[in-house]
């Protein structure tokens, strides 16, 4: 919990200094103090004068870099300047390393001096008074708190012959050794299997301490609290470190070579080669594990209401049929096919956007009402077709789930994963999870391993004789059956719509409902010439004009500007900086993360979490309860999910008072559970 707090913590303290009146800030504060020294007092005209913000804090606080690393904030600058002069860039010395509970953070444990150069403008008389005014937003720290603090501070100066006496000289000479050196060549880097290469040119000769490290000033390209092996190769430094979230165009940063020196550089995008110890080992026993709960989570996907009926109908045509041994065989590997190729496909497309600096999980395409209202309109015909108002199979439809061939089993496969997008079960989500942090060649073999749990049953039947003899045999019933298992479909169409108003608001749900009356009526009218033998091809042409029509009509809709609902009793929706605070104040938290179309979550809420027993338990230990919905694909929930290795929702935290770590609870919720909670750590 230390290494999340601390990140919060300071996210929330730069809120408090947004919102906060600056008097209330300065008042007592005395952690950092900053003096503003010119290195002349009388610029030039047309001249340069160079600023220094000398920051002072006190023992035990630490301020930060332009980039902080994992947690903590830049300083802001805000100028109040005559008019026709200009403020440069705010610069910064070479910072040190922080590690606290797994957060990197790139800091200043002393006394350090930023510098900013001042331009005045041409034409000025010599005596011109040049007053300015700054203040100064930072955030500083000690290991545990983190407090905003703010400086107002003016200086005034008189344009004169630009002279810098000794004294001023002699301490700006001492600060710039601190600054980073141009390094004056350009490096090169790539990314690849998850760690970024960066080749810096730097000659073998010249002298590289033990502690050198590479500060990156690119934002998000490499993972900060990742250790670094740096390597030398001829004329050139090697650092290898695990990439960040995003692959940039250009790389920019610091390296630091020891004793507070440090050279900074640009890198392209260039081959580098790797270092003979290699970066980027795979750990299999991870992996391997990984593999086994996706195989499992699979598995456990067939008894869920979308998917169950599709697996039964097929598994029963297939006894029906009373086909070969070699046609079951057949229509097993097709099915499995199917299934693995739409997952393999879907986590590919996962991985893809991932790499192009998209904060996207499992069931992403969820987060689109237009795919929404599609898999709305095809559950819904899939129910229709179960309950006997058509018959799909006629046409030689792609997605028949009673029809022979191989051909028919491959489309019933492929549609069996696609509707089986919204559910998560056990073991998923640590499988997936890890599959974002290993190499895009064994996440998609973890993909695999999905694929493979959700086809087993079938592919089973197909390969096992035995099983297939333990399905009833085929009868009347069988009709009765097929009806029956229309109504899972049905409540899972409703669903879909429900999920769709989530998105889209009542006006997008009542044009979704809209598009399903007249698709139903479509496919009523399809079954009525079927029953009397005539052709219908014009009625699927109009089936698949109102789909493309209801997709359009949703995608105008604009999505209602609501705030999040809280679905528990108290709960608050989440935020990064709302659990700082609630963790500040000492209160245990149960923080959930859901959406509108993952059933797993929706019969957890349901069962466990808004239950009077869990409520009355949270109420009476004063538990804070925060609901994260994820339902529309919300990017920074998504990046705080994957800080907690998940690939999606649901996602359940239990932060106890006084832990330092949260604790991760199982995707598979009960009462007695949550209930317990409260005494777990007390």
């Amino acid at each position: 919990m230390r290494k999340l707090s601390f990140a919060l913590v300071t996210a929330f303290a730069w809120v408090l200094a947004v919102i906060l009146p600056a008097e209330a800030q300065q008042a007592g504060q005395d952690n950092l103090t900053v003096e503003l020294v010119a290195e002349t007092d009388n610029p030039a005209p047309g001249g340069e004068v160079t600023l220094a913000f000398v920051a002072k804090p006190d023992e035990g606080w630490h301020g930060y870099w332009k980039n902080p690393g994992d947690a903590g904030l830049d300083t802001r600058l805000d100028w109040k300047l005559p008019q026709g002069v200009t403020a440069g860039e705010l610069r910064y010395p070479v910072p040190t390393r922080l590690m606290v509970a797994g957060i990197m953070n790139y800091v200043y444990k002393g006394s350090y001096t930023q510098l900013v150069t001042l331009k005045v403008p041409a034409g000025l008389k010599p005596g011109t008074a040049l007053p300015i005014t700054v203040r100064a937003d930072y955030l500083v720290c000690t290991d545990e708190v983190c407090v905003p603090e703010t400086e107002n501070l003016s200086i005034n100066l008189i344009v004169g012959d630009g002279a810098i006496s000794a004294e001023r000289r002699t301490r700006f000479d001492e600060w710039r050794r601190a600054f980073p050196k141009p390094l004056g060549s350009e490096g090169r880097f790539t990314v690849a299997d998850g760690i970024l290469r960066v080749a810096i040119p730097y000659p073998a000769s010249a002298p590289l301490g033990a502690d050198a490290y590479f500060f990156p000033l690119t934002l998000e390209a490499m993972n900060y609290s990742a250790p670094q092996k740096l390597t030398r190769d001829g004329d050139s430094v090697v650092v290898e470190v695990k990439a960040g979230t995003k692959t940039p165009t250009k790389l920019e940063g610091v390296l630091s070579v020891g004793s507070g020196q440090g050279f900074a550089l640009t890198a392209v995008p260039g081959s580098v080669a790797e270092s003979p110890a290699g970066g980027g080992a795979i750990d299999w026993t991870a992996a391997l594990v990984a593999l086994g709960g996706a195989l499992l989570g699979g598995l456990i996907l067939n008894i869920m209401p979308c998917v169950f009926p599709i697996l039964s109908l097929k598994a029963l045509s297939l006894a029906k049929s009373g086909t070969s041994e070699g046609h079951a065989r057949a229509e097993a590997l097709a099915y499995t096919a199917g299934v693995v190729l739409v997952v393999l496909a879907l986590g590919g497309a996962m991985l893809g956007l991932r790499a192009a600096g998209a904060s996207v999980g499992w069931a992403f395409q969820l987060t689109d009402a237009r795919v929404i209202l599609f898999l709305l309109l095809l559950v819904l015909g899939i129910a229709l077709n179960l309950a006997g108002l058509f018959e799909l199979m006629t046409p030689r439809f792609a997605g028949k789930l009673a029809g022979g061939g191989s051909g028919g089993a491959f489309m019933t496969g492929a549609l069996a994963a696609f509707i089986a997008t919204p559910c998560t079960g056990p073991f998923m989500g640590a499988a997936l999870g890890a599959a974002l942090v290993l190499p895009w060649y064994v996440a998609l073999l973890i993909f695999l391993g999905l694929g493979l749990g959700l086809a087993l049953p079938f592919l089973l039947l197909g390969f096992v004789p035995a099983l297939r003899r333990l399905l009833p045999k085929p009868g009347a019933w069988m009709d009765t059956f097929r009806k029956i298992l229309s109504i899972p479909m049905f409540l899972t169409a409703i669903a879909l719509a429900w999920v769709l108003g989530g998105l889209k608001g009542v006006n997008g749900m009542a044009v979704g409902l809209i598009v399903a009356l007249a698709l139903a009526v479509v496919l009523w009218a399809l079954g009525r010439r079927q029953a009397r033998g005539a052709g219908n091809g014009a009625a699927w042409i109009a089936a698949a004009a109102v789909t493309a029509a209801g997709v359009w009509a949703v995608a105008m809709i604009d999505k209602p500007a609501a705030a999040a609902e809280a679905k528990a009793a108290g709960a608050e929706p989440f935020n990064e900086a709302r659990l700082a605070a609630l963790r500040a104040e000492g209160r245990p938290v149960f923080a959930y993360f859901t959406a509108d179309w993952c059933v797993t979550c929706k019969v957890n809420e349901k069962t466990a979490i808004e239950t009077g027993p869990v409520n009355k338990a949270f109420s009476d230990n004063n538990v804070a309860v925060l609901v994260g919905d994820w339902t529309d694909g919300d990017p920074a929930l998504g990046r705080f999910i994957e800080r907690h290795n998940r690939a999606g929702v649901p996602l359940y935290l239990w932060y106890p008072k006084g832990s330092s770590e949260p604790k991760v609870l199982p995707q598979v919720l009960t009462q007695g559970m949550l209930s317990a909670l409260p005494g777990d750590g007390e």
